[in-house]
């Protein structure tokens, strides 16, 4: 009996990693997942990623920025670029003041644009493709905690049908005691058969105080994916099933792996000629040198500037690294799809047998209830030891053991599946 009880409890560890708190159905549940930090960290992720993309993109626009500077050299310099005509007529008059001085302050603005880079345009297209792989990342992530919040009401439901079967055995050896304690009483059966009732009922005791530990086990886990606080296990009802189609759990590194593809040619693209619009305005303020005046002048710049790279090594370690992402990437995905592609199959198979199984207990239940009402009628008539009537009620909460397992792992496969395909999981659970 004690191989039983061990049994059970080994059973309820392998199948209980769960939580849960008092609503009334598991839309509730849900519900409150959206809300919860551990969902939005992917929101995050996701801003994350368009602010890299808006990053990215702003390269395209103009650059304008406003400079004040300061110039002192030992020898007077010019404030701006003078023609040699202008400057002989400024030389001629000494109550001109000549742009040059030792001490000159500027201000003004500079403005650059990029007129043709072709890089920018595949790392704004990378920079993109991140952005939708967040959000298929942020999706797959809502429906796998969407799918572990069903696996975990799942296996607190098991937990508590078996507390149900335990607490039914528990009445069903109570009133084989009040029995025994009769014939013992009349000298008609030996102490010891109260000793191993006693045992057993003890047993039950034990097994049900370990229940409730994983019970509430899985209540804390729950409350740390909702911040709801369960004290039983919440209604949910199978509407709909898996649809298969797509690996839609591959999208996010699919998106990924194009993303990649993007950033390597983007590498390549920076060591093709580019060209760039440079401007600038200043004003400038100084002494002129040649007879101490104030002197105020401004010039405007403006320019086009072709880029040609000639030899960078640090951009072919650039490209090198980039390739090799690339690659990395690809194998990822690649190991990904057929771990995916033998996870579906296996638990598509896996889903056919637990619904037999399902139906094998449920008639297996009955018979084994009508097989321990007959072994109660023949101990009670002394055609049946203690030790074999007692078999019967194992093997009768064992069975139902086996039944509620089932049936949470039904509920964990189904969910495991409509993770692999993206399916809307609110859509198959109400």
């Amino acid at each position: 009996m004690k191989k039983l009880f061990a049994t059970i409890i080994v059973v309820c560890f392998a199948t209980a990693s769960i939580f849960g708190q008092d609503v009334q159905n598991i839309g509730q549940l849900l519900d409150s997942l959206k809300t919860n930090p551990q969902t939005k960290s992917d929101v995050i992720a996701v801003q994350q990623a368009v602010n890299a993309k808006n990053s990215v993109y702003s390269k395209l626009f103009p650059n304008i920025s406003g400079f004040g500077r300061y110039d002192y050299s030992s020898s007077p310099m010019g404030m701006l670029p003078v023609p040699p005509d202008e400057l002989f007529s400024m030389k001629a008059d000494p109550n001109v003041g000549q742009p040059f001085s030792e001490n000159i302050f500027r201000v003004g603005a500079v403005i650059s644009m990029p007129i043709y880079v072709q890089s920018l345009f595949a790392t704004a297209s990378m920079a993109k493709m991140m952005v939708r792989s967040a959000k298929d990342k942020a999706y797959i992530n809502l429906l796998s905690n969407e799918a572990l919040l069903v696996g975990l009401n799942s296996n607190l439901s098991y937990i508590e049908s078996l507390k149900d079967a335990l607490n039914s055995k528990k009445v069903s050896l109570l009133k084989t005691k009040q029995f025994i304690e009769i014939k013992v009483n009349n000298g008609r059966a030996s102490g010891d058969a109260l000793l191993k009732i006693n045992n057993a009922l003890n047993d039950i005791s034990v097994t049900l105080n370990n229940l409730e530990i994983q019970k509430q086990q899985i209540i804390a886990v729950i409350n740390s994916y909702t911040g709801i606080t369960l004290s039983k296990p919440v209604a949910m009802t199978q509407t709909g099933t898996f649809q298969e189609g797509e690996f839609k759990a591959l999208n996010p590194l699919m998106d990924k792996l194009k993303a990649t593809r993007l950033a390597y040619r983007a590498e390549k693209e920076k060591l093709l000629p580019s060209l760039v619009a440079e401007g600038s305005f200043s004003n400038n303020f100084a002494r002129a040198y040649n007879n101490n005046l104030n002197i105020n002048n401004h010039y405007t710049a403006a320019s086009i500037v072709l880029k040609i790279p000639i030899f960078s090594k640090d951009q072919y370690s650039q490209i090198k690294k980039s390739h090799l992402v690339m690659e990395d990437t690809k194998n990822e995905l690649a190991k990904m799809k057929l771990n995916l592609t033998s996870e579906s199959l296996q638990l598509q198979k896996s889903l056919a047998l637990l619904d037999n199984s399902i139906l094998l207990y449920k008639q297996s239940i009955v018979d084994k209830q009508q097989l321990l009402n007959i072994a109660t009628v023949d101990f009670k008539t002394d055609r049946m030891t203690m030790e074999d009537y007692l078999k019967y009620e194992d093997e009768l909460v064992l069975e139902k053991s086996n039944l509620y397992k089932a049936q949470a792992e039904k509920w964990q496969t189904l969910m495991k599946l409509a993770v692999i395909y993206g399916n809307n999981i609110e859509q198959i659970v109400k």
